[in-house]
């Protein structure tokens, strides 16, 4: 597989990254499905990438033209075999849990042509352990956006053993054509660079406010204030959605079974009680009302 063969890309997942994901490759000129099993999601998604879109038009980030071009190239299916089918590559994002990108990755294997590169847009989870399930371990892929996809212009493409230099090769002309600037990684880590960095911060801001040290908005502002951070650790928590950190503190447990890599007990009530951050509403901070230091 070239890049220059590359005509139609699926997105697995309309999530806060997918839907997301999917507005950057149509922007990019290609013909861009993006596939969720639930109908409300979908319709979620596409009002969503209108809403953003709207706000580029009129801050003058882009012309009306081109998002109605762009707009053109999306699809919106519920049929995972139909997205993998007509898909030259594939990109899944949906929830950061083992089983459930396993069991998508041994089926869009079967469904997608055999030369189809399947990237996983996974925080922590290397792909090696997605690869294993699948005929195609040497086109299996790390394809690490950040959040938001369409502001956040770094993505980690990390390589497994198996993965061939062609398959890297490829994902990083992509996120080229994309315009965003591909990070090749060589070598399988759990977390790869940018969230081992920012998970020691986490970790340590969660410590100080479990032990009593400071309150979760005086850590934020100290981070703020004192490190010049955009914004504080739970507010990023908060951001990216407190289930996704929570997810990713589970695989790494179950990876190192380490107690400190065990997600804090505050955290797994705020899961419980789906207090999730902005996406619900509510999380460390309550955002029907302006709480947040400044």
């Amino acid at each position: 597989m070239k890049h220059s063969e590359i005509r139609n890309i699926t997105v697995l997942g309309a999530g806060s990254m997918g839907h997301q994901i999917g507005m950057l490759c149509a922007l990019g000129g290609y013909n861009t499905t993006i596939q969720d099993i639930n109908e409300e999601a979908l319709k979620g998604a596409r009002e969503k990438l209108e809403d953003i879109m709207t706000k580029w038009v009129k801050k003058g980030k882009i012309t009306e033209e081109n998002v109605q071009a762009a707009m053109s190239r999306l699809h919106f299916t519920t049929s995972l075999e139909e997205a993998a089918v007509r898909a030259d590559f594939i990109i899944e994002a949906i929830v950061e849990k083992l089983d459930a990108k396993r069991d998508v990755f041994q089926k869009i294997d079967e469904y997608a042509s055999p030369d189809v590169i399947l990237a996983t847009n996974s925080s922590t989870i290397v792909n090696s352990l997605l690869a294993s399930v699948t005929n195609r371990k040497d086109k299996v892929v790390n394809m690490h956006f950040f959040f938001p996809p369409l502001v956040m212009d770094c993505v980690e493409v990390v390589m497994s053993e198996e993965t061939s230099e062609e398959t890297a090769r490829v994902t990083m002309e992509l996120c080229e054509r994309i315009n965003r600037t591909g990070v090749l990684l060589r070598k399988e880590i759990s977390g790869f660079v940018a969230n081992r960095i920012l998970g020691a911060l986490q970790k340590e801001a969660m410590n100080l406010y479990e032990e009593g040290i400071a309150d979760f908005e005086d850590i934020d502002l100290i981070c703020r204030k004192a490190l010049k951070h955009p914004i504080g650790p739970f507010e990023l928590m908060d951001l990216s959605g407190i289930d996704v950190g929570y997810y990713v503190m589970q695989q790494r447990y179950s990876e190192t079974g380490n107690p400190e890599d065990k997600p804090p007990k505050f955290i797994e009530e705020k899961v419980k009680a789906g207090t999730l951050g902005r996406k619900t509403g509510r999380g460390f901070y309550d955002y029907t009302k302006k709480q947040v230091k400044n």
